[in-house]
């Protein structure tokens, strides 16, 4: 039995580049890792929970799936197609009640983001997010808890953001 799937791949790019300098390699290699991996697995998985008529999957995207960073704009790419393939889903698997979600993460301090640290200390006092502080793994585990216990059960292929306002458009 499978009660739950979380794609939860992510990686970042080998070198932060330009998207007029980044290479063909390091694009292949986030799609691949980013998008298609999750992408087939949760084929896969939903054929089996199809079968045996319950389930919940769950996609670890990013706020990057949304916000332009010209530096690594292969991420960016790879996880707006999470939030996409999150959608089709929902789409796809409503009718068989198996809700799909989109969790979307922002400045979460990871080994992922540990080269970037200072920078992203600067921005959070200096008011980036509105909640200024790192988000933290938990802080994503707890809402895929929720998600994954069921506390939504009129929901699919909604996005819970998990990134401390910074999204929000102020003026």
């Amino acid at each position: 039995r499978l009660d739950v799937l979380v794609n939860n791949a992510g990686v970042a790019p080998p070198v932060r580049a330009d998207i007029l300098e980044a290479s063909e390699e390091s694009f292949d290699y986030l799609i691949r890792t980013n998008l298609k991996g999750p992408y087939f697995l949760t084929q896969a998985v939903a054929k089996w929970m199809i079968e045996q008529k319950t389930g919940c999957i769950i996609n670890i995207s990013s706020i990057s799936a949304t916000v332009a960073s010209v530096n690594r704009g292969d991420y960016c790419i790879s996880k707006a197609g999470v939030a996409m393939a999150s959608q089709l889903w929902a789409a796809r698997l409503g009718e068989f009640g198996i809700p799909v979600y989109e969790v979307r993460p922002g400045v979460i301090k990871t080994d992922m983001t540990a080269a970037v640290t200072a920078k992203y200390d600067k921005l959070l006092r200096d008011g980036l997010a509105i909640q200024r502080r790192w988000g933290l793994p938990e802080d994503v585990g707890k809402a895929v808890a929720a998600l994954a216990r069921g506390d939504f059960p009129y929901s699919t292929g909604a996005v819970l953001m998990v990134d401390g306002g910074l999204t929000i458009q102020r003026l």
